[in-house]
C-alpha cells in the first residue's frame, strides 16, 4: 500500500496544475486567434459610434456571443449587451467589462481602416473616431469570450462579459453608462463577486501593462458658476457691475485651492474652467457671464474640501464686487478604485502574463472612467495595457481624444491572455468571503 501511494505522489508531482492546464490553454488559444482579434478591432475602429449609439457595435458582439453559444442580454443601458457563460464547474461569478463607443473627433491617422464616419452631436455634424481605444477593448474582450467559451467545461466559475456603451458620457438630456448598467441589473442574476477591466493606453510601450492599487483614475464633477452683475455702457463701467471681469477674478481665485488649500503630496487634484460666455458687443458690458468647468480629484475628503473652497472663493469674489454668484457643482464619475486586496492578490498573474519586467506600478491619472461605478458594488481591478509603438517615445505619442491618436495593435494578444488569465487565476483562488 505504501509503494501505491508513492507512486500516486510521484505521478501527481510530474503532472500539471489544473490552473496552469487552464493558462497554458489560454495561452495555445491567444495566439490561434490573434490575427482574428486585430481583424475586430480594425472594422470596429473604422466603422465608430457614438455613445447611446452603438447599434452596429452591439450587433456585431452579439452575434459572435450567439455563435460561441454565450448566453446574453442585449439593450443594455439602450446598447450595452451582457454575456453569460457559465463554467462546467462551481465557482465564483467574474465580471469582464469592456466599453464601446467612440467620440465626436475627425480622423487624421494615414491608416487603411481610418475612420470617415460622421454623426450628429449636440446638434452639430461631427467626425467620429475611436480616439481612446474603445474599439481595442471590444475587440480583446470578445477574444477572450472566444478563449474561455472552448474551456467552458474546465471553468471552475462563471463569466460575465459586460460590453458597456457611453463611457464617454451620454448625449444631452439621455443617462447611459455604467451606471445605468448598474441600475438595470448587468451586475446581478447571477450576482458578481468581482470585475476586470482595462484600457489601452497610447502613451505606454506596447506588450507592456501599468496598474497602481486604491485611486488610480480621478473622480470628476462638473461646475457651472454664474456671475450676475449690472448691464451698462461699455464707456460708463462705473454705472454698472462688470461681470467679465469679476469672472475673471474668480478664475485667478479658483487656482489657488490646489496650490494653497490641498495637501497634494497625498493626492492630485485639479480645477480647470473650460468655457467662459458672456457679452455680445464690445462696447456694452453684459449683465451676466456663465463659466463652465471640471474638478478632478482622488481623494474623497478633498473632493469635499475642493467644493467647498470654490463656493466660498466664488461667492466672496462676486459679493466683493457687488454681483451675485451661482455656484452649481453636479457629481460625475466616482474615483475609479482598485480594491488593494484584490490588486495584490491578481498582480502577479498579470507579471506571469507579460513578464515582471514589462508590469509596472504607475501614477495616478486626472481623466476620468466610468469603470467606477461597476467598482463602487464589487471589488474592482483597473489596469493599463500599453498601445505606443515601440519605436518612438511618450513625448511623440498624440495623446487620447485628439484625431492623431493611434495604437499599435500587435499588442492586443496580452490584453486576451491578461484577462482571461486574471479569470481562471481568480477562480481557482476563491475563496467565499474574497467576493463579498
Amino acid at each position: 500500500m505504501r509503494y501505491i501511494l508513492l507512486l500516486i505522489a510521484s505521478a501527481a508531482l510530474c503532472l500539471p496544475s489544473f490552473g496552469q492546464n487552464l493558462n497554458q490553454q489560454i495561452d495555445e488559444k491567444a495566439q490561434a486567434i490573434e490575427n482574428q482579434v486585430v481583424d475586430w478591432r480594425r472594422d470596429i475602429h473604422q466603422h465608430p459610434e457614438l455613445s447611446n449609439r452603438e447599434f452596429k457595435t452591439a450587433e456585431k458582439i452579439a452575434e459572435h456571443l450567439k455563435s460561441l453559444g454565450i448566453e446574453m442580454t442585449t439593450g443594455v443601458a439602450h446598447t450595452g449587451v451582457v454575456g453569460v457563460l457559465k463554467g462546467g464547474q462551481p465557482g465564483p461569478v467574474v465580471a469582464l467589462r469592456a466599453d464601446m463607443d467612440a467620440l465626436p473627433v475627425t480622423e487624421r491617422v494615414d491608416i487603411p481602416f481610418a475612420s470617415k464616419a460622421v454623426a450628429e452631436y449636440n446638434g452639430e455634424e461631427v467626425g467620429v473616431m475611436h480616439a481612446c481605444g474603445h474599439d481595442t477593448h471590444v475587440a480583446i474582450l470578445m477574444g477572450v469570450a472566444q478563449v474561455l467559451s472552448d474551456m467552458r467545461d474546465d471553468l471552475p466559475g462563471t463569466v460575465k462579459f459586460i460590453f458597456q456603451p457611453a463611457e464617454e458620457g451620454a448625449p444631452e438630456g439621455e443617462e447611459g453608462g455604467a451606471e445605468l448598467m448598474v441600475e438595470e441589473g448587468a451586475l446581478k442574476n447571477p450576482d458578481v463577486d468581482t470585475i476586470f477591466g482595462l484600457h489601452i493606453n497610447s502613451k505606454t510601450k506596447v506588450n507592456t501593462i501599468g496598474y497602481r492599487p486604491e485611486g488610480t483614475m480621478a473622480g470628476v464633477d462638473n461646475l457651472e458658476i454664474k456671475v450676475k452683475g449690472a448691464q451698462t455702457h461699455g464707456a460708463y463701467p462705473w454705472a454698472g457691475v462688470d461681470p467679465i471681469v469679476t469672472a475673471s477674478q474668480i478664475v485667478m481665485g479658483l487656482q489657488t485651492i490646489v496650490s494653497r488649500n490641498l495637501e497634494i503630496i497625498k493626492a492630485p487634484a485639479v480645477v480647470t474652467i473650460g468655457k467662459i460666455d458672456g457679452g455680445v458687443r464690445s462696447n456694452i458690458i453684459p449683465e451676466e457671464v456663465t463659466m463652465i468647468g471640471t474638478i478632478r480629484s482622488l481623494d474623497p475628503e478633498m473632493q469635499d474640501k475642493i467644493h467647498q473652497r470654490i463656493r466660498e472663493i466664488a461667492t466672496n469674489i462676486g459679493e466683493s464686487a457687488g454681483a451675485e454668484v451661482e455656484v452649481n457643482i453636479k457629481k460625475g464619475y466616482p474615483v475609479t478604485y482598485n480594491d488593494p486586496e484584490l490588486t495584490a492578490q491578481m498582480v502577479g498573474t498579470l507579471q506571469d502574463v507579460a513578464g515582471k519586467d514589462n508590469v509596472f506600478l504607475r501614477y495616478p491619472v486626472t481623466g476620468a472612467e466610468d469603470f467606477s461605478f461597476f467598482a463602487q458594488e464589487v471589488p474592482g481591478f483597473f489596469f493599463f495595457l500599453g498601445g505606443m509603438p515601440a519605436d518612438i517615445s511618450p513625448e511623440e505619442a498624440a495623446p487620447h481624444h485628439t484625431p492623431d491618436f493611434f495604437i499599435d495593435d500587435s499588442g492586443l494578444t496580452l490584453g486576451v491572455r491578461a484577462l482571461s488569465q486574471l479569470t481562471v487565476d481568480y477562480m481557482n483562488q476563491y475563496k467565499p468571503e474574497m467576493g463579498k
